[in-house]
C-alpha cells in the first residue's frame, strides 16, 4: 500500500490552522494510514504584543483584528470563534503552549503518553483560545487543558524540566526557516517538492495526495 507522509507546520494561535485541523481530520477519514501527518511548529505569533500592533496599527488595531477574524470565519459554519477574540483575552506568545505541546509528543514517543493525547491537545489547545477566549500562554490554564486531553502533567513537567521540549521546538523553529516555511499552516508533501500554506481547502490538499498515491515512483513530482 501506498503511503504519503507529510510535514505540518503550524502556530496554535493561527486562525487558519485552528481551521486546518477539520481538513486534516476529514484526509484522515477518508484515506486512513494511507496518509501520515508530522505535526511541527513554527513561529508566527511568537510575540503577539509587537506583532499584532505593527501589523494592523494602520487597520483598526486589535479591534480591526477581531474584526478580520469574525469576518473570515462567517465563512467556515463549523467552525466556533467566540466573538471577543483577541479583545478580552490577549496569549503573550505561542511559545508556551507549543512546548508544553511539544513536551508532549516526545513523552509519547517516549511510550509515557498515549498515542493520540497529544493530537487532542493540540486541538483542544487551539479551541480553548479561538471557541472559548482562554489564555493559552498561562501554565495554569495549559495544565488544565492538556490533563483534560489526558496527559500525565507530571511527566509533561519532567519533560519540559529536562530541556528537551525547548531542543525540539528550537529544532521546529529552525527546521521551518530550513524549508522555507512561509506562513501558518504549511503543508510539505513529497520531500518537499510540494509546499501548500496559508488557507489551503480541502480539495486542494486532497488533490495533492491522491496524485502522490497515484504516481508510479518515487522522485516523480506530482502534476497538480
Amino acid at each position: 500500500m501506498k503511503h504519503v507522509s507529510i510535514v505540518y507546520f503550524s502556530d496554535v494561535l493561527c486562525f487558519w490552522a485552528y481551521l486546518a485541523q477539520l481538513r486534516i481530520d476529514e484526509i484522515r477519514i477518508n484515506h486512513g494510514d494511507q496518509v501520515e501527518f508530522q505535526p511541527r511548529f513554527c513561529s508566527v505569533f511568537g510575540d503577539t504584543a509587537r506583532k499584532i500592533p505593527a501589523a494592523w496599527d494602520a487597520k483598526g488595531g486589535y479591534a480591526g483584528f477581531n474584526a478580520h477574524l469574525l469576518e473570515a470565519a462567517k465563512g467556515f459554519p463549523e467552525i466556533t470563534v467566540n466573538p471577543a477574540i483577541w479583545m478580552t483575552v490577549r496569549p503573550a506568545s505561542s511559545m508556551a503552549p507549543q512546548l508544553v505541546l511539544k513536551a508532549i509528543q516526545l513523552a509519547t514517543l517516549d511510550g509515557d503518553i498515549a498515542v493520540g493525547v497529544f493530537e487532542t491537545a493540540m486541538f483542544d489547545v487551539r479551541r480553548a483560545f479561538f471557541r472559548d477566549g482562554r489564555d493559552i500562554s498561562d501554565q495554569a490554564v495549559l495544565d488544565q487543558i492538556i490533563a483534560d486531553a489526558g496527559a500525565d502533567l507530571a511527566i509533561t513537567a519532567r519533560v519540559m524540566a529536562s530541556g528537551r521540549a525547548h531542543a525540539a521546538l528550537s529544532s521546529d523553529y529552525k527546521d521551518a526557516e530550513t524549508m522555507g516555511v512561509q506562513g501558518s499552516p504549511t503543508f510539505i508533501l513529497n520531500e518537499g517538492r510540494q509546499k501548500l500554506f496559508g488557507n489551503v481547502g480541502y480539495r486542494i490538499l486532497d488533490a495533492n495526495i491522491r496524485e502522490l498515491l497515484r504516481a508510479p515512483g518515487t522522485g516523480q513530482a506530482s502534476w497538480c
